[in-house]
């Protein structure tokens, strides 16, 4: 998958895009991410991205004609992907929503800065919004690596186990079990028996249960939307009435 990046603060991708799993994947060649300064695409004497908003108001407006000019130089005319613009409006980051982004070709992301960008760039380069959440950050830079980031796990490869992404949190619509290595004892606590005897039915039953458990506990919300048996429904209730 190739994912360009159009921003105006490039210098902060590398030391993240470089690094750890998303680094060995761009070594491996099963991503290949870019990142393309807007501002040489300027057509303003000082390469200004930005300007004061029509009607008034706090802050700067990015310029809709360098973001155009960046978008048609990276998509060229027979561009196949999804090109997004890291906003609060869009649709709201998932794992559902990154899995379906990673079977894309290829994928733009825009990160806005300052107030905003103009209307008219959003109606005409890009095809979607995307949140990764309900709060404010001074950029789009970091929600970009975020998206960046979540929707590379789900790429063949990347995480050495095709399993990985499936078993983690929020993969069915429930929290991650809680996890355990060596030593076997620390500090007086020690691990879960059932870990340790190598049943894997049991320790899978284990898993899903605390899965289950640690859900109710930290994020009830999920629990209406999670993919829960009647069987694992009767469980959970009668475990709270336990602890109730």
């Amino acid at each position: 998958m190739r994912i360009d990046i159009l921003t105006i603060f490039p210098e902060m991708f590398e030391s993240v895009l470089g690094a750890s799993i998303l680094g060995r994947a761009r070594e491996q060649g099963l991503l290949d991410i870019r990142v393309t300064d807007i501002r040489p695409f300027s057509l303003l004497k000082h390469k200004n991205t930005d300007d004061y908003p029509f009607g008034g108001g706090a802050g700067m407006v990015m310029l809709a004609q360098p973001i155009a000019d960046a978008m048609r130089s990276i998509c060229g005319d027979d561009f196949r992907g999804r090109r997004i613009y890291l906003g609060p409006r869009g649709r709201t980051l998932n794992t559902e929503l990154a899995r379906e982004l990673a079977g894309e070709e290829r994928l733009v992301l825009l990160c806005g800065h300052y107030e905003g960008v103009d209307q008219r760039a959003l109606d005409t380069c890009v095809d979607e919004e995307i949140s990764i959440g309900d709060y404010i950050l001074t950029g789009g830079e970091l929600a970009a690596m975020v998206l960046t980031d979540c929707v590379a796990r789900f790429i063949p490869g990347v995480l050495g186990s095709a399993e990985s992404p499936e078993e983690e949190s929020f993969s069915d619509g429930l929290l991650e079990y809680p996890q355990y290595t060596r030593p076997r004892e620390w500090n007086g606590l020690t691990v879960p028996e059932v870990l340790l005897n190598g049943n894997h039915a049991e320790i899978a039953k284990w898993r899903r249960e605390q899965s289950i458990l640690a859900t109710a506990e930290h994020r009830p919300d999920l629990l209406p939307s999670a993919r829960l048996t009647d069987k694992e429904k009767r469980w959970l209730e009668s475990r709270l009435n336990e602890e109730a």
